[in-house]
């Protein structure tokens, strides 16, 4: 599906047409993500380069670098992943122990990634890594561009409790990438990572909520067909989500094209708890029928697959323990939270 999008000029739509992108205001890429999810389009693959790496190295990366990795993002050639979260480092990026060091002329990568979004069909990944020896938090780290496919690297699927792997464990064992492969500053890759995190939650995140407006439709649908819709609690809940979801809207829109800051982290609270409160009742809604799977090959059903999916909504992407630091921290200005 991608590459017929990148053939027609419709990836990247908000990339400067310098760069291979159309140059669409803030109000058109809206009108185009939206319009896409409204048609029940396929889901892509390419979100990470296109959306996150690709307008980070625009805005940080060096001429050779926006040469050599955007062309290839805008048509759908390489696919990227996120080496952000570790085992002892989840949303705490600081904490990362990932190592890197300059061997030769080229960078030597020890460390492990885990909830690596698609890495098995990666072919680049940036890698968040501690380049400088003794260095704490979000001192002496680089942000790396390291190709997969090398003998250095190992992928590991994360079985799911929905049966999928969209997530995956990635081991580093003296891979390797280029020593120009840095984006900003060797050592400056706290601010690097950081503004990628902010092109996390842009403009096509709107197309995240008609999902969620298709997956609350689909609950509505399961109510009346059980019955369950005329349980008061159920509908109350169905009534809750309405709302809810009108004000994740409206949230995203008027702080779209501002500088996020706080603001990534009230929008993902806001959906992350919505949606899981929406998987607990779909549940509800289904009936007695939500504890079964009708016939082989015994899948789950879409609302089974919200439900056990929802329940790491809170937790990736930035646990809800970690936003509300920020939002307290940052906007409220209360007293840091004690770290080792």
């Amino acid at each position: 599906m991608e590459p017929a999008l990148a053939a027609g000029g419709w990836t990247c739509v908000g990339w400067p047409v310098e760069f291979g992108g159309r140059g669409l205001s803030l109000a058109q890429q809206v009108i185009f993500h939206e319009e896409y999810a409204k048609a029940n389009a396929p889901g892509r693959v390419n979100h990470l380069g296109e959306e996150l790496l690709g307008p980070t190295l625009i805005e940080l990366g060096t001429d050779e670098q926006r040469a050599r990795f955007l062309p290839k993002i805008v048509a759908v050639e390489e696919l990227w992943c996120q080496g952000y979260s570790e085992p002892g480092a989840g949303s705490d990026l600081a904490a990362v122990s990932t190592r890197a060091r300059l061997v030769d002329g080229r960078w030597v990568i020890n460390g492990q990634k885990i909830w690596t979004s698609l890495a098995q069909q990666a072919d680049w990944c940036f890698v968040v890594a501690r380049t400088e020896e003794g260095s704490a938090r979000h001192h002496g780290l680089s942000y790396l561009l390291v190709p997969m496919d090398q003998p250095g690297v190992e992928v590991r699927p994360i079985i799911q409790l929905t049966g999928t792997s969209e997530f995956n464990e990635v081991f580093f064992d003296d891979a390797e990438t280029a020593a120009d492969l840095v984006v900003g500053e060797v050592g400056g890759g706290w601010a690097v990572a950081m503004a990628t995190l902010g092109y996390e939650r842009g403009v096509s995140t709107l197309a995240q909520q008609i999902a969620f407006r298709r997956e609350l439709d689909a609950v509505i649908a399961a109510a009346r067909a059980s019955g369950t819709i005329d349980d008061p609690v159920v509908r109350d809940g169905i009534a809750e989500a309405q709302v809810g979801l009108e004000v994740i809207r409206l949230h995203a829109l008027r702080t779209l094209g501002g500088e996020q800051g706080y603001n990534a982290s009230v929008t993902k609270l806001l959906w992350a708890q919505w949606r899981r409160s929406l998987g607990e009742l779909a549940m509800a809604a289904a009936g007695p029928l939500a504890l079964t799977v009708s016939e082989a090959p015994y899948e789950l059903d879409e609302l089974q697959t919200l439900f056990l999916f929802s329940r790491a909504d809170t937790i990736y992407g930035g646990s809800d323990e970690i936003q509300r630091n920020v939002i307290a921290e940052r906007l409220l200005g209360l007293p840091r939270e004690a770290r080792p």
